[in-house]
Formats: C-alpha cells, structure tokens, sequence
C-alpha cells in the first residue's frame, strides 16, 4: 500500500477535497508514481460542472518518479523520472486498452478517474499513461508538456502539419494557445497572428513567438486577421472551444481556387463547451473554397514519440516552459487553482507543486 493525498471531487455539488487515501500495490499493468508536480487544464473544469453520479479524481498532466512497477511493465523501472499524460504513449504497438483507476473512500464509495488523475502527491497509472523522461530536466515547468504543450504544439506540428512561411492564427492565448504558437515558431510560420480579448496576453503571446496580436475586443478578428493575411490565413487554430471562437475560425482561413490549390484550415483544439451555429456563407465557403474543418485531440501526439522531441525544444530554447507556468499553487490550494483558472487569471498555466 501507498500513502496519498488526493483531491476527490464528491458526487454532490462541493469543492475538492484532499484525502489521505492508501493506493493498493500496481497491478501487473500499473505503475505508483511520487509526483513533483501537476497541471491545472481547463478541461478539468468541463469535467467539475458535469453531473455525476459518483466521487472523481483528476489532473491528466505531471512528472514524477516511480515508486513500483508492475510486473508485466517493461519500460520504466522503480527511481526513473516520468511524465503522466491522459493519451496512450503509444496505442499502435500495445493493443491492450488502458485501464482508468478506482479508488476506494473511507465512506466505502468508489472515486473514479477518465483515464489518470494527477491532483495528487502520489497516483496510480496504467503504464500506457507513463512515459519516461530524461533526468537533466527540471520535474516543475515540465508537468505541463502531458497536456497543454502537446495538444497546442501538436495541434500546429502534427495535426496540421503548418510548414516555413505559411501562416496561422490562433484563437486564444492560454497554455494550449501559448504551445500552439511556440509550435509555429519553431516550423518558421509566418505571420504568427495571436487573437484574444486581452491586451496583456496578446503581448505575452510575442514571447512564445507571436508576431502580431488581434485584440477581440476592439473589433472584428475575422476581418482583421483576412486584412494581415491578403485575404485569410492558411491555417486558424481555436484553442479555446467557446460558440464564438468556433464560428470564426474557418472564416477566417484563406479561401482556395477552384482548379487550382485548396483552401484554407480551421483546427478546433479547445474542448467545445457548447455547440456552433454556421451562417449559409459559413458553409457556402467551406464548400466553394475547398476548406477544411477538421479536430485535434491531443494534438494528434504520440507520447512515446512526441515527449522527447518537446523536452528537446524545451532545452534548445525554443519552448519557453518557464514562461510558460505562470502561478504555482499546492495541492491544498487546488480549489484557488481551479477558481482562478475559470476566472480568466491565469496569464499562461498554473501547476501544483506537489
């Protein structure tokens, strides 16, 4: 057995609550992992307001180290450094589907997690959500390449696959946009158009590598990212998931030429909250225009893959991480992280140093 302290969200409509809990021995496929530290995703916040009919367990994004590994686990070993993501390391080679983990409350109900969950000093995985990073990295601003970094530069290099000179525009400057722009940064986009309502976040996002910001607040973002563009961006990329920033994305993206090249890309990455209502020229466009509308889930990564590449970056300079978290709470604080984050106070990623 495992001594933790986890936050457990109850069946009822309340805060988090830290628990003492005991995580049994790994199963053949599990790994025990002391954590250094943990995101805090918006996503999170989806899961939070959802009915439910018993306690949950979340975070999907940490590093930590092995404290046991099940027998049948190959790939790390007790005392190896580790990142936990929500995404499969690498599904293609393993046909064995993940297991989520169940934990059991002094009260006798059951906590469930959707695959991992992090908001822990220590957790239980399924090694498919384990992989292994280097040890001459810091274990803090790291926590956040498991979720934000891959699905927003994943979204860019993977999903869309943005090359030199093409350009892009991002809806939404948070830890997932942030990536996201480091991301086109890095492939050489250009311009790198950053789109937010904030003034502040729009001057935070030329850090990560945004070349011109468009403030939504003060005008139409459509229109002015077709006016920088000579007509529409190659590629537009909503990493928010709100009615408004769905609606705009593929109007704003470059129309094609019939008989010619194809259109422009709209990438939805941000988790819808609610549906979209597409005008007749919305859809009249994306017809006649030959553009494509298409999702990104995790940024269509492979952790096994994709994890070390963004460590080099991370290393190389080229993806800012400790810019990048900007607050730091403790695992007590988890109710302060998770208002914060849905109050819009959060500048870039907050994380739990656990």
């Amino acid at each position: 057995m495992f001594p933790a302290r986890v936050a457990v969200l109850p069946a009822e409509p309340a805060p988090l609550r830290i628990m003492d809990l005991q995580l049994p021995a790994p199963g053949p496929h599990q790994v025990v992992v002391k954590q250094f530290a943990s995101g805090v995703c918006h996503s999170q916040l989806h899961q939070m307001h959802r009915q439910r009919a018993n306690p949950v367990i979340l975070g999907h994004e940490s590093t930590g180290v092995v404290l046991a590994a099940g027998r049948e686990v190959t790939h790390v070993k007790e005392g190896d450094r580790v990142m936990v993501t929500w995404v499969a390391r690498d599904r293609e080679r393993v046909s064995r589907p993940p297991q989520p983990v169940m934990l059991e409350l002094p009260d006798g109900s059951v906590a469930r997690s959707q695959n991992v969950f992090t908001w822990a000093d220590t957790t239980l995985a399924d090694e498919q959500y384990v992989v292994k990073m280097p040890d001459d990295v810091p274990v803090d601003v790291t926590a956040i390449i498991g979720c934000a970094v891959m699905t927003g530069a994943g979204a860019v290099y993977h999903t869309a696959k943005v090359k030199e000179k093409e350009s892009v525009a991002v809806f939404g400057v948070g830890g997932v946009g942030l990536s996201a722009i480091a991301a086109a940064a890095v492939v050489g986009a250009d311009p790198i158009i950053a789109v937010d309502l904030s003034a502040e976040k729009l001057e935070f996002a030329r850090k990560f590598g945004a070349t011109i910001g468009v403030n939504a607040s003060e005008g139409d973002p459509v229109a002015r990212v077709k006016e920088l563009t000579g007509g529409g961006a190659d590629y537009a990329f909503d990493c928010i998931g709100v009615k408004k920033t769905m609606e705009q994305i593929s109007p704003s993206v470059r129309m094609g030429v019939v008989g010619g090249r194809c259109g422009g890309t709209a990438v939805l990455v941000g988790v819808p909250m609610t549906g979209a209502d597409f005008p007749h020229s919305t859809m009249q466009e994306l017809l006649v225009g030959e553009k494509t509308l298409r999702g990104s889930i995790g940024g269509s990564c492979v952790p096994d893959r994709d994890f070390s590449m963004f460590v080099r970056w991370f290393k190389e300079g080229q993806l800012d991480l400790n810019a990048l978290v900007t607050t730091r709470y403790t695992l007590d604080q988890i109710n302060e992280a998770t208002a914060a984050l849905e109050q819009g106070k959060i500048a870039g990623r907050a994380i739990l140093e656990l």
